[in-house]
């Protein structure tokens, strides 16, 4: 079965930058899209970005141009490159896997002074 596995979460400082990681056994990442979603208490989960198989992106409005999504095919991972963070950035981040709708366990990112 499909497993995903984040990391790279942390404590930062607002304007700092972070990379999340998400790492894919038991298919091919490069094949199907897969997200990054957000998750903080009181609200829904929000997409925060999306890639398709053939490399196009897509972002939240309140990421865009600060966040990066990308894929290292040859280490079945996807990252998140998260520069210039605001305090609301905080959330819990989860890997979304669309075919099968798996998703990891998330990171904790934390952005504070």
């Amino acid at each position: 079965q499909v497993q995903l596995k984040e990391s790279g979460g942390g404590l930062v400082q607002p304007g700092g930058s972070l990379r999340l990681s998400c790492v894919a056994s038991g298919t091919i990442f490069s094949r199907y899209p897969t997200g990054w979603y957000r998750q903080t208490p009181g609200k829904q989960r929000e997409l925060v970005a999306l890639l398709s198989s053939d490399g196009s992106t897509k972002y939240a409005d309140s990421v865009k141009d600060r966040f990066t999504i990308s894929r290292d095919n040859a280490k079945n991972t996807v990252y998140l490159q998260m520069n210039s963070l605001k305090l609301e950035d905080t959330a819990v981040y989860l890997c979304h896997y669309p075919r099968g709708n798996y998703w990891g366990q998330g990171t904790q990112v934390t952005v504070s002074s």
